[in-house]
């Protein structure tokens, strides 16, 4: 998997409960392995945080004190990431 470039996965969420766990799991469905998904909890006040928890260390979790627009949020996300290239998901 060395030879094979990093992707990051950016999601960034607020109350998204409902689809989260499907959005999370296409990604681990993937038959490309050399991911990261960088979730960026936009202050959810949902049960986001704990189906996040479900997850293994390829998730990587972070949660803003307060939500801000989702331009801002995805560029905090970004900051987190380590990946050669981008993919942005939705959890809706």
């Amino acid at each position: 998997m060395n030879n094979q470039p990093l992707i990051s996965i950016m999601m960034n969420c607020y109350n998204g409960e409902k689809y989260l766990r499907e959005a999370i799991d296409s990604v681990y469905a993937q038959t490309y392995k050399n991911w990261e998904i960088i979730f960026w909890d936009n202050a959810s006040t949902d049960t986001s945080a704990e189906i996040t928890n479900t997850y293994d260390s390829k998730l990587r979790y972070f949660k803003d004190g307060k939500t801000i627009p989702l331009g801002a949020a995805r560029n905090k996300g970004l900051e987190q990431s380590n990946g050669e290239f981008i993919a942005f998901l939705d959890v809706d």
